[in-house]
């Protein structure tokens, strides 16, 4: 399955750290990971709330995630019809790291 997540400079820095193949792990007041189901909302995300930060910088990543291992997790829908995402506890974010094929692309920014 393609996902795409939109992130800002700092956590940009640390997926280039790892060589683009990994997705840091969250702070302790952020018990999930979210990654969303389509290009459009990334960008919703990345340009009004990423662009809001310290560089007023945001960006859409793009990854490919084993699709076996990603039905083990509901999509949550959080607003508009489009606005989905998927739900990754924090606990799980190393393993979800391992099944991500290939690097993590960095598709626009703003």
């Amino acid at each position: 399955m393609i996902l795409y997540r939109p992130v800002g400079t700092a956590e940009l820095d640390l997926i280039a750290g790892s060589d683009y193949k990994k997705f840091p792990p969250r702070l302790p007041e952020q018990p999930i990971f979210y990654s969303v189901l389509n290009y459009d909302y990334a960008c919703e995300i990345a340009e009004k709330w990423n662009t809001k930060t310290a560089d007023h910088k945001g960006y859409v990543t793009e990854f490919e995630v084993d699709d076996e291992y990603i039905k083990n997790f509901t999509v949550h829908t959080v607003g508009a019809k489009h606005h989905r995402e998927l739900w990754i506890p924090a606990e799980e974010l190393e393993n979800f790291n391992r099944h991500i094929i290939g690097k993590i692309k960095i598709t626009t920014t703003f």
